[in-house]
Formats: structure tokens, sequence, C-alpha cells
């Protein structure tokens, strides 16, 4: 039987790096990572360091690379304000898909978007729930609008189908990546610890009180292989959580107890 080749870039973070650990436990895939710095873990796979901002580097670093099959796009570069976040996160994107098209064009099969219910407009306030993939666009800019525009523009005429996942909250094992929720958490309780303060709630009235949701990391990377191979997937989104839900109100003094802490007052920095 054929390898499939996946190659998966933001090795290091949290989707990455969870997307790498079961990729590699099975038996017909072949993994190949991209990343500034190999990821912290010891699971059977190929590195390469590359920039994926640099046209040329990405070109010669991944030159050699004829069968892949699979583009995993997990890569985020953060920027001082979200419009920034458009054109370096497109550029990486663009980058690693017509560099891989030029060489494997006769094997790629799938190219799959790592994005959020920020495409919902969470970041920017309340939005409609439940939210659903076929709701409408809020006004750009927006960093996963600009990314499906491209590869839905990029795929017409191709043999290669897209997909994109739309998690909410990724809670999983990273190191070194901030954009995981239960590091952040961890962080804020043993910083209070240590100074000796009670674990407060450092969200508004609105956040401690209403229905909340998280997406597991290891889930994550089982839909997202599903969704990359299952035909009836191609050039779809999909919402993806655990679907359980929580408010932090009830979920806050476990987490105290967790850490030993005591529970204090919501504080709304």
């Amino acid at each position: 039987m054929d390898k499939k080749v996946a190659l998966v870039t933001g090795a290091g973070g949290v989707v990455g790096r969870n997307l790498i650990e079961y990729l590699s436990d099975l038996n017909d895939w072949e993994v190949i990572g991209l990343s500034r710095r190999r990821p912290d873990t010891q699971n059977d796979f190929r590195h390469i360091s590359v920039d994926l901002l640099d046209h040329e580097d990405t070109r010669q670093k991944l030159g050699e690379l004829r069968h892949v099959t699979h583009i995993f796009n997990g890569a985020y570069i953060e920027t001082p304000s979200y419009a920034e976040l458009v054109e370096p996160n497109l550029r990486m994107l663009r980058h690693v898909v017509e560099t891989i098209e030029n060489i494997s064009q006769s094997s790629l099969q799938h190219v799959h978007l790592v994005h959020g219910t920020k495409y919902y407009g969470n970041h920017l306030g309340a939005f409609k729930t439940p939210a659903k993939e076929s709701d409408p666009r809020h006004m750009p800019p927006n960093f996963y609008y600009a990314q499906e525009d491209y590869i839905t523009q990029q795929q017409k005429g191709k043999s290669w189908s897209w997909s994109a996942c739309r998690p909410h909250a990724i809670c999983g094992f990273a190191v070194g990546n901030p954009m995981n929720l239960s590091m952040v958490l961890a962080i804020y309780a043993s910083i209070s610890k240590e100074l000796g303060l009670p674990l407060c709630h450092p969200g508004t009235a609105e956040n401690f009180h209403a229905l909340y949701q998280c997406t597991d990391a290891s889930l994550l990377a089982r839909a997202i292989i599903w969704m990359s191979t299952t035909p009836k997937c191609a050039n779809e989104a999909f919402n993806i959580t655990n679907g359980d839900f929580f408010r932090w109100e009830n979920l806050w003094p476990k987490l105290a107890k967790f850490f030993d802490m005591e529970v204090g007052h919501r504080r709304h920095y």
C-alpha cells in the first residue's frame, strides 16, 4: 500500500504537534513537519526548518518534496493588529501551496486549512449561536477569509480538494506556544498562586456566565484527517468541538481546587 505523505506547517503549534503525533502512529502515513524549530516530540517524522514568509527559502527547502499528498496548514504568525494578520498568514499559505503544486502536482490530493471561531467574529464580540458553517461572513478584514478565498480560487480545475476546520478554544500540549487555552489557564493560576492570590476569573460577567465549549487537540487531529481523506468532505468547512458545554462560573471552582487555591472574586482586568 502506497503511503500518503503529510506536510504539516506550524509543526510546533498545539494543532501541528498533535497532528504529527497522531499521523506518526498510523502505518499508512509519512510525515514532514515545517517550523522554525523542531517540535519537542519523540515521534518519528522528518523536520524541515524553514521561514515560510520567505518565498526563496520555502522554494529551496521544499524543492525536493515531490510526493506530498496532503498539506495541513497550521502555520500562524501574530501581528500588532488583527488587520495586519491577513498579508503574512496568506503569504505563508501561498508559498507552501504553490511550491508543492509546482513539484508534486500529480501527487497532491488535498489541502487543509486550520481556522477557528474567529471566522464567525467571536474576536469582535457576541455572535450568533449556534454558529453554522453556512453563516454569512462578518465585515473584513479576516485572514481566514483571505486564505479560504485563495485556496478556493487556486483549486479550481485541479484534481486536489481542500477543507477547513473551525474549532473552538483548542486545548492540548505544545511547548513554547501561546495558542493553547490549557497553558494560558495554567500560567495564570501558577502566577496567582506564587503571588499568594486567590484564583480570580479575569473576564467579564457575560463571559463568566455564558455557555462555552472547547476542542481537544487530539480530537481535532482525528477530525482533520477525516476531513482530508473523506471524499464527501471535499471543498467544505466543518465546526469541530468536544460536544460538551460548560460555564466558567461552574468550572472555576474546580480549576482552583486542582491548583490547591481559593476562589477569588471575578476581576475584569
